[in-house]
């Protein structure tokens, strides 16, 4: 899905909601050592700039040559292009070897990944024991009853062109594929409920929106998702373009270190 990002990555950068300092304070406080932590998919850094403040040295990783363009620098932060087709020893070897990472992250990507041949590498280059891998993404933006209402309206009108692999994010990874043993930061099948809060205005969450991936697949297919009714629509229930509202990305989380093997 990497093309899919890959012409948006400077209005992705501006617009995408920061994640919360507390929620890398609680992930490091779970990893008895901060050497190395992964960030994968990072797109921008936006998640790994601020492991930098608990973790010695961060690997941050990019299918997406544009996302990384853009990607905040910071001296522990060594960003990586990682193409789809680089081998899985290659990629451990990257990252440190067998046992070298002692927290991975994926913020808001982990539904687009092939979990099967991700998780082989989370198995291999997690710490054992103390290892952590942690996932989380959130839903749409909320506002207020009347532009809730009018980006409900939005989703369902874009139901067509949404990627099978979002349904993961409507159910806010309830049912995502998590072979990992709790932390007590949520589990396979019940991820942790969280919140992004925020102020914005009415130009910033309109060009947000047009950075979701339904809005260019849409357009790849002769299909405007946002004609100027829909914009004016939302414009009217926001309040006006000059209002500066507060507005709440509910958010969700799930945090897990391998799972014990079994010696007969």
């Amino acid at each position: 899905m990497a093309g899919v990002f890959e012409g948006l990555a400077d209005i992705y950068a501006e617009t995408r909601p920061k994640y919360p300092r507390e929620w890398f304070v609680r992930l490091a406080s779970l990893t008895p050592h901060h050497s190395v932590a992964w960030d994968a998919a990072t797109g921008n850094g936006q998640a790994a700039v601020p492991l930098a403040d608990h973790y010695d040295r961060v690997v941050a990783t990019d299918m997406s040559e544009g996302q990384l363009k853009h990607a905040v620098p910071h001296p522990k932060v060594r960003y990586v292009h990682t193409p789809t087709c680089m081998p899985e020893d290659d990629l451990v070897a990257l990252l440190g070897g067998e046992g070298s990472v002692d927290l991975v992250t994926v913020a808001t990507a982990v539904h687009w990944f092939d979990h099967e041949k991700f998780y082989s590498v989370v198995q291999r280059v997690l710490r054992k024991p103390g290892g952590v891998v942690a996932v989380w993404g959130y839903r749409e933006v909320r506002v207020c009853p009347s532009f809730d209402a009018v980006i409900q309206r939005f989703i369902a009108s874009a139901l067509p062109f949404w990627h099978p692999s979002i349904l993961y994010i409507f159910e806010e990874y309830r049912n995502l594929p998590f072979p990992f043993d709790g932390v007590g930061l949520g589990a396979e099948g019940a991820s942790v409920t969280l919140e992004i809060k925020t102020n914005a205005s009415f130009e910033g969450i309109l060009r947000l929106v047009r950075t979701w991936s339904v809005v260019d697949t849409a357009k790849a297919q002769g299909v405007d998702l946002l004609p100027a009714e829909v914009v004016e629509d939302l414009e009217n229930a926001w309040g006006g373009r000059s209002l500066i509202r507060e507005v709440t990305f509910p958010s969700f989380m799930i945090a897990g270190k391998p799972r014990a093997t079994v010696t007969l």
